[in-house]
Order: structure tokens, then sequence, then C-alpha cells
């Protein structure tokens, strides 16, 4: 029964309609919230400790490495000599790519990479799907880094003192093997300067990276005396097609300016810095990778590429006749692939901390502890996920699901700086993409076609991946939101900034 004694007026007030489904997967987080929660966790705050030359050396040491110490040796058999052609496509990919990232992170300097950018652009649905794309992107890749740095080592151990680890300890079921131990051993090695604090990985970081870059300029002075111009004939035994399928295995080698965007929180001068360390990053990087593919498909044919992951170690070998020059870059591979599973495992902990924040993930991930300013239990639980991968997946496998990943990701981000320079054209940018929306057009459509070159096999994978994050969004995310509520609105230790 109604009151009689209420007032008219409030019988008659309208009550609000709340938003359907559609509208609530679509709602979008206001950047300057996104701004102002910056930093923010359960129980404590990230440090800003890291100025241009940390930033920039996160991206390379994420990115230099990878795809010349690991991966080449899976790509020369899909494209042979024509392998450089593969890593220059890859990098004009990553080139636009890294382009609106650019753009994006000087706008909008959070811990979440692309995930956030499209949190601020198109909506939840959208920027879970590009969160879980991230989160396939950075595991897989720390875990198909780990199985190469066992190789080198292998091929170090090898040289100093004559043992090797055996096969069942030294790969993955399906390689021969039953245990990756060594994957597992440089995960959890990374694992341990993480806890130390960002400023502390920031400086093992710099010092791997020289280590790295002194040693692919040993290699190109050493390997050219074996080049033979012969090894370059049949340019392109497997057509257009070999180059685009190595190209698109190879941009897993371009990930590491997407690291530098995820510290956007610890920056000092996020806006200004971000910028200026993703470009200069991957023009170091691609002119290094594309130098070294050159000399080493000239010192050794192209179709005996694929019996090694620690290909360049075996050539300088080759060329010299001994074994110290080999023994010597398996040493710098060891350093160099160690700081490509630290930076990347560091920016696959902050994905998963912008994400726990936005209520989307559990809380455990977004806890700092209070002493050190680091996720520690996110980054526990990231790294053991990724130690037992490492250990229990071949190579090849996990190369072309990260490929994928940051592919589809990649391209999210080309959208989201149109969609943002549309709906918020006056906002402030310390960089501006030239000729948008031109570029990040072109950036999308080599995204997709380099998409379209990767296996059955993997896009079978991809989907399995994306049916799970869905249920996982749908079960979990879509209700936690903390835009899904006013009371859940408020991040624990910041701001709350209404919603617009």
């Amino acid at each position: 029964m109604l009151d009689q004694g209420a007032p008219a007026q409030n019988l008659a007030r309208p009550v609000p309609a709340s938003p359907g489904a559609g509208a609530r997967l679509m709602r979008r987080k206001p950047v300057e919230r996104l701004v102002a929660e910056g930093g923010q966790g359960e129980g404590g705050s990230l440090r800003r400790s890291l100025g241009l030359w940390q930033l920039t050396m996160i991206s390379i040491g994420a990115t230099l490495g990878t795809g010349i110490f690991v991966v080449l040796g899976e790509a020369v058999p899909k494209a042979g000599p024509a392998v450089t052609l593969s890593f220059v496509i890859a990098g004009l990919t990553a080139l636009f790519s890294a382009l609106s990232y650019a753009e994006l992170a000087g706008t909008i300097p959070v811990s979440g990479s692309s995930y956030s950018y499209a949190y601020a652009t198109m909506g939840e649905l959208i920027a879970w799907v590009c969160g879980w794309c991230l989160i396939l992107e950075y595991g897989v890749s720390v875990a198909a880094v780990a199985v190469g740095w066992g190789e080198y080592l292998n091929e170090l151990l090898d040289g100093t003192i004559g043992v090797t680890i055996p096969a069942a300890l030294s790969a993955p079921p399906g390689d021969g093997g039953v245990f990756n131990l060594p994957a597992l051993i440089v995960v959890l090695l990374a694992m341990a300067f993480l806890m130390g604090g960002a400023r502390e990985s920031a400086r093992a970081n710099t010092i791997m990276v020289c280590v790295k870059i002194a040693a692919l300029v040993l290699f190109c002075a050493v390997g050219i005396q074996g080049f033979r111009s012969g090894n370059y004939d049949h340019f392109m035994p497997l057509g257009m097609a070999g180059v685009s399928a190595a190209g698109a295995t190879l941009f897993f080698s371009y990930i590491g300016f997407d690291a530098a965007s995820t510290a956007g929180e610890e920056a000092k001068n996020a806006q200004r810095d971000l910028p200026r360390a993703i470009m200069l990053s991957l023009v170091v990087v691609t002119v290094l990778y594309v130098l070294v593919a050159a000399v080493a498909v000239g010192a050794k044919p192209w179709r005996r590429f694929g019996d090694s992951e620690a290909a360049l170690a075996q050539i300088m070998r080759e060329v010299t006749g001994q074994t110290f020059w080999g023994t010597l870059l398996a040493a710098c591979a060891v350093v160099a692939i160690a700081s490509v599973v630290l930076t990347v495992l560091y920016g696959q902990t902050r994905i998963l901390f912008a994400m726990s924040r936005d209520g989307l993930v559990p809380r455990v991930f977004a806890k700092v502890h209070p002493r050190t300013g680091t996720p520690r239990a996110n980054t526990l639980i990231v790294s053991l996920f990724c130690g037992v991968l490492a250990a229990a997946v071949p190579l090849g496998q996990l190369a072309d699901a990260t490929s994928i990943g940051t592919l589809f990701a990649f391209a999210l981000v080309n959208v989201a700086v149109v969609v943002l320079r549309r709906t918020r054209p006056t906002m402030h940018r310390t960089f501006r993409v030239p000729l948008s929306p031109v570029l990040p057009a072109l950036g999308l459509v080599l995204c997709l076609w380099m998409m379209g070159s990767l296996s059955a096999v993997t896009w079978v994978v991809f989907g399995v991946w994306m049916a799970a994050g869905l249920v996982f969004y749908f079960v979990y995310g879509y209700r936690r939101s903390r835009l899904a509520t006013p009371e859940r609105s408020t991040t624990p230790g910041g701001p709350a900034a209404a919603d617009q």
C-alpha cells in the first residue's frame, strides 16, 4: 500500500532509468580520472623515479635481443635471405603504431598502456579485450624469451667448462625435454630484481642493455669476415608470403616500446619523456636488427638456421674457427636476454596493476608494498605463471601467440588515437601523430595484414584465449568494475573523480 502521508511530489518523481547492458559495456573512463589515479594502489603508491634515460633503456631492454638472439633462427627458414626485408616490414608496422603510442603516452601517462587508452576512448569492453591481449603479449613473451635464454646458457656452459644441461632439464615437452629449468630460473631472477623497486630494476637493466649493444656490435665486426655474397642468391625463395610470415613472427621482437608506456606512473615527467623514449628506442632497435640480420644471413646459408635458437653464437664460432668468440657472445646473450625478461615482466605487472585498480581483475594485483613502492604480490604471481609457462611450452608456439596478441593491441591503439582526436580535440598533447588519420590508418591495416599471415593454429589459440577472457570479464569484471556503481568508483588511496 502507498504511504498516505507521503508528499504528492515524491509520488510523481520519476525514477532514473538504469543504463542498459550495451551502455554499461561502452562506459568510458575519463582521461582526467585516469591521470588523477596514477600511481595509486591498494595500501600505497608507486614511486616516480624514472627519467628519459631510464625509460629509453626500459624500452630498448624489452625490445633489443629478442628477435636477434632468439627468434632469428625461427624466422630465417620462413623468408630465406629476405628476412632482412621482414625486419624492415615489421619495423615499419611497429613505427606506425609507435607514433600512436607516443601521442597517447604523452596525453594519458598511466601504467595501463593501450588498455588505459582504449578505456578512455572506446569503452570498457574494448579496454578489457585490449588488456586481455596485453596479458597474452607480455606474459607469453616473457616465457618465449626465457626459453631462448636457456639455449645461450647451454652454449656458455659448453664453451667454458665443457658441460651442458641435460635435454630433459633444458627443453620443454615437445622439444625433446621434460622441463626447461633454465627458463624458470631466469624468470625468478628477474622477479627478484623487480621486488627491490623500479629504480633498482632500471639500474640493472641499463647495465644489461649496454652489454647487449656491445655484443651485437662485436658480432657484426666478427661476422662480416665470413660474409659470402652467394648466400643472398635467390633472395626471396619462399616469395612474399614467406617474407610476411617471417615479419609477423619477428613483430614479436618490437614490443619493447610498449613496455616503456607501462612505466607512465613511475616516470618523473611522463608527458615529456615517454614519447621521446618510445621513438628513440624504436630507431635504435630497428637499425641494429637489420644490420645484424644482414650480417648473419651473409655468414651462414639460410637453410641451416633452423637447428638452434643460439644462432649468433654458432655463426661466431663457425666464422672464426674458435670457440672463444662464440662463448663470449653467448655470455653477452645470457645477460642481454635476461634484460628482456626483466623489462617485459615489469610491463606485465604494471598492466595488471592498472586493470586491478579499475576492478576488472582481483585486487591483489593492485597491492603496493609500502617500503619498496612495488606491487610485490602481483610480481610474485605473474613471475610464477610465466616461469612455469616457459618451462613447459616450445618457443615457436610462444612467439606466434605473442605476435597475434601484440598486433591486435596495436591495432586498437591506432584506432584510439583517432577517436581521442575527434572526441577531445582541444586536449593538450606533447606529441602529435603527423598526417593523422592517414598514418594511424596505415598502422591499423599493417597490423591486420600481419595478423592474417599467422598460422591457423595461432588463430585458434588466440580465439580460445579471447573466449576465455570474455567469460572471465562477464563473470568477474563486468559487475566489479569501479565504474559499475557510484560507491565503487573511488580507488582506495586515490581521488574519486566524478564520471563524465
